[in-house]
C-alpha cells in the first residue's frame, strides 16, 4: 500500500443551511475540512495509507475533528499540539447568479503559529511515497511557510515525491509577504503541480492566451492550457507533470468540469462533465488532487490517472461537506460511462 503524507490546516466549517444567506441563518451546519485534510480523506477512502500532519490545540473541538478524520482511516500520528484554537470558516452557498461566500476566522490558529523545527520530518516521511501540500499553508504565516519549506526540503533529500496544489487564496496573504514572493522557492521542490488559470497568473504571472474564465459560458478549450503547463515546467525544472483543473461556470449551480495532465510531451485530457445541479463545490479541487494521486499510484497510464481524477471530483460536487465520500468502484463506474443516477439495488 502506498503511503502519502499531507500537511496543512484543518478547520471547523460552519455553513448556512441550504441556500440561506448569512443574514438569514439562525444556526449553522457543522463539518470539518481543509485542503490537505480533504486530500488525505480521499486517499484513505481509496485504500491508500494516508497520513495528515498538522498542529492542533488541546480542546474538545480539535478532538472531535481528530475522531472524524480517524473514522475515515486517516493516520494522525504526525500531528503535534500547541496553541489555543482551531481555525474556523463560514460558508454561504450561492445559487444561480449569486456566488458562494467564505468568511475566515482563522487568525492565530494553532498551525498559523507553527515554527520550523517543531515537526520531525525525517520521522514523519519515513517510508512515504508522496508528500502533498497546498498554497494555503504558506499563506497562513511566515512560520507555516518555513515549516512547509522544511518539509519539502526533507522530502527531496529522502527521495519522496512532492506534489503541490497552488490554491491561491487572496484573503489569506496578510502577514507582509505575497504569494509571488513566497511560493516560487517552495514550488521549486515539487515533482507534480496542480493549479488553475487564476493560481498560475496570481502567483507566477503565467496565463493561457486568450482565455477569460468569466466568459467561457461553460465551454473551455483544454488545449489552450498547454502553454501554461509548459511555462510552469520551464520555471520549475524539477517538475515532471503539471495538472490543470478546468471549470466552466455557467452559474453557481451549473458548471462544466474536467482537467488536463501534461508530462512535457503529451497533453492528456479528461472527459468533460456537465454538472447541472451542484450540491457543494467546496473541496472540488482537493478531490481532484486526491484522485490524481491515486490514479498515478494505481494505473499504468496518465490518461487513466486524469480520468480518475476528473470523475472523482465530479462526484464530490454531489456531496455536502469538504470531504469526498466515495470509493474506487464508484469512481471507476463513472469513468466507464455511468452517471445515470439510477438506484443501486
Amino acid at each position: 500500500m502506498a503511503k502519502v503524507v499531507t500537511f496543512g490546516e484543518v478547520m471547523l466549517r460552519l455553513s448556512t443551511p441550504g441556500y440561506l444567506r448569512f443574514s438569514q441563518a439562525r444556526h449553522f451546519d457543522i463539518n470539518f475540512g481543509g485542503g490537505e485534510a480533504n486530500v488525505a480523506v480521499s486517499l484513505a477512502n481509496f485504500g491508500v495509507d494516508a497520513h495528515f500532519v498538522t498542529r492542533l490545540p488541546k480542546n474538545d473541538i480539535a478532538q472531535m475533528c481528530e475522531a472524524e478524520l480517524r473514522g475515515f482511516g486517516v493516520d494522525l500520528d504526525g500531528v503535534i499540539y500547541g496553541g489555543d484554537r482551531l481555525g474556523i470558516y463560514f460558508l454561504e452557498t450561492g445559487a444561480v447568479a449569486r456566488g458562494s461566500k467564505v468568511v475566515y476566522d482563522r487568525a492565530y490558529s494553532s498551525i498559523a503559529q507553527i515554527q520550523k523545527g517543531m515537526i520531525d520530518w525525517h520521522k514523519v516521511l519515513q517510508g512515504a511515497d508522496w508528500f502533498h501540500w497546498t498554497g494555503i499553508t504558506p499563506a497562513l504565516s511566515q512560520g507555516a511557510a518555513d515549516a512547509c519549506l522544511e518539509a519539502i526540503q526533507v522530502a527531496n533529500e529522502m527521495g519522496v515525491k512532492v506534489s503541490c496544489d497552488l490554491n491561491y487564496r487572496k484573503k489569506l496573504w496578510n502577514y507582509g509577504k505575497t504569494a509571488a514572493e513566497v511560493m516560487p522557492e517552495l514550488v521549486a521542490g515539487c515533482d507534480l503541480i496542480l493549479g488553475n488559470e487564476e493560481d498560475a497568473e496570481k502567483e507566477f504571472g503565467i496565463k493561457p492566451e486568450g482565455f477569460d474564465a468569466e466568459k467561457t459560458g461553460g465551454e473551455i478549450d483544454q488545449t489552450a492550457f498547454v502553454s501554461v503547463c509548459r511555462q510552469l515546467m520551464e520555471k520549475f525544472p524539477r517538475c515532471k507533470k503539471v495538472a490543470i483543473t478546468l471549470r466552466g461556470s455557467i452559474n453557481a449551480n451549473h458548471n462544466t468540469w474536467g482537467g488536463v495532465l501534461y508530462d512535457g510531451n503529451t497533453l492528456w485530457q479528461s472527459r468533460r462533465y456537465d454538472i447541472t445541479h451542484i450540491v457543494d463545490r467546496v473541496g472540488g479541487g482537493d478531490s481532484f488532487m486526491g484522485g490524481l494521486l491515486y490514479g498515478l499510484l494505481s494505473y499504468p497510464t496518465d490518461q487513466e490517472a486524469i480520468e480518475f481524477a476528473a470523475a472523482a471530483s465530479a462526484l464530490k460536487h454531489t456531496i455536502p461537506g469538504d470531504y469526498n465520500r466515495v470509493c474506487v468502484a464508484e469512481v471507476e463506474a463513472l469513468v466507464k460511462g455511468g452517471g445515470s443516477g439510477r438506484v443501486s439495488r
